[in-house]
């Protein structure tokens, strides 16, 4: 088996930017899905801190930047086509989401209709004043 270093990831498949998932290292939960581009996987594996690319801002994000809510990187898995990534973090602050939830995966799919699970973590308002 050929052994590929870590920045030989495939992100001309998809238009420059490969899908991410990130996952509490302690408890396994899915925490999101984000995408990052190349410079988004340079500056995780440089600070230890996961950064993405946001789709609707077009920049580079460092999770957490608004609301001190940071990942930190605990290890990182490539699948097979080395074109997306799944990072094991430390979730710090307790969530994940702009929502104020802990996983932007709180929407459970019951009988036709979306239910939210689980308290929030903090307000929004609070935090980024929507």
């Amino acid at each position: 088996m050929k052994i590929q270093k870590a920045m030989d990831l495939n992100f001309e498949k998809s238009d420059g930017l490969i899908p991410v998932i990130a996952q509490d290292f302690e408890t396994g939960q899915v925490l999101m899905l984000a995408y990052m581009n190349k410079e988004a996987w340079e500056k995780t594996m440089e600070t230890g801190k996961v950064h993405y690319w946001s789709r609707s801002r077009q920049k580079l994000w460092l999770k957490g930047e608004t609301s001190g809510h940071v990942q930190v990187l605990k290890e990182a898995f490539v699948d097979c086509d080395l074109d997306t990534v799944l990072v094991k973090v430390e979730q710090k602050g307790g969530a994940a989401c702009h929502t104020g939830h802990r996983s932007c995966f709180f929407n459970r799919v019951a009988d036709g209709e979306l239910k939210p699970e689980g308290d929030l973590v903090f307000d929004p308002k609070e935090i980024y004043g929507k």
